[in-house]
């Protein structure tokens, strides 16, 4: 059976090699919606926030004339939070010092928000489905000329929690629970189980 053509609606390098990781053919069309959140707890913002994408994706796809209601999109979006407090990508590096200072010598928490939107393949109806995964991650103790040494490198200006665990700031991750892929963006182990749920054989 054809694979149900998969839209990614993101733009982020890392989510797309984690598809291409566990052999998913996928296109990218990244949405352009403009995010808005109504929660401040970190698992329903994520989830929020991958709907919005995923619907935006979903509303120019499956509009009449460009029909592509055959088609999944994916949205996703991925968080860090310490204490509750919700950190996103920071503004400059003035931030990022200030978020890597904050998550030095302690543990963290890294949520990933999930949406599908596609057609039910048994009666063809629109469907949605959203959930998160959540990982803790471990750091390190970090002096102010480590984290200073770090953002130079320019790499936190674009991550969530101003750190990618797959670079060069995994010299100081003493350890996670969870899912590794989440942290990196997007947690493709569970991502694979649920589209065999929604989508059943239609995915291979």
């Amino acid at each position: 059976m054809k694979q149900i053509p998969i839209i990614l609606a993101s733009g982020s390098p890392r989510r797309r090699e984690l598809m291409q990781q566990i052999g998913l053919d996928f296109e990218v069309q990244v949405s352009e919606v403009e995010e808005h959140v109504t929660s401040t707890v970190p698992a329903e913002v994520v989830q929020e926030l991958s709907r919005q994408k995923a619907e935006a994706v979903a509303a120019v796809l499956f509009k009449r004339g460009n029909d592509r209601s055959d088609c999944l999109v994916l949205g996703a979006d991925t968080i860090v939070a310490c204490d509750g407090r919700i950190l996103g990508k920071p503004k400059d590096e003035a931030d990022a010092v200030h978020m890597l200072t904050m998550l030095s010598g302690r543990a963290h928490e890294v949520y990933t928000g999930v949406t599908f939107v596609y057609a039910d393949p048994v009666d063809g109806s629109r469907k949605e489905h959203t959930f998160y995964e959540c990982t803790k991650v471990h750091f390190a103790p970090m002096s102010a000329e480590e984290i200073a040494e770090y953002v130079a490198t320019g790499d936190p200006l674009d991550k969530a929690g101003a750190y990618g665990i797959q670079g060069f700031c995994a010299r100081y991750i003493t350890g996670i629970e969870g899912d590794y892929n989440n942290v990196v963006g997007l947690p493709v182990g569970r991502v694979y189980q649920e589209l065999k749920r929604c989508a059943g054989d239609k995915i291979m």
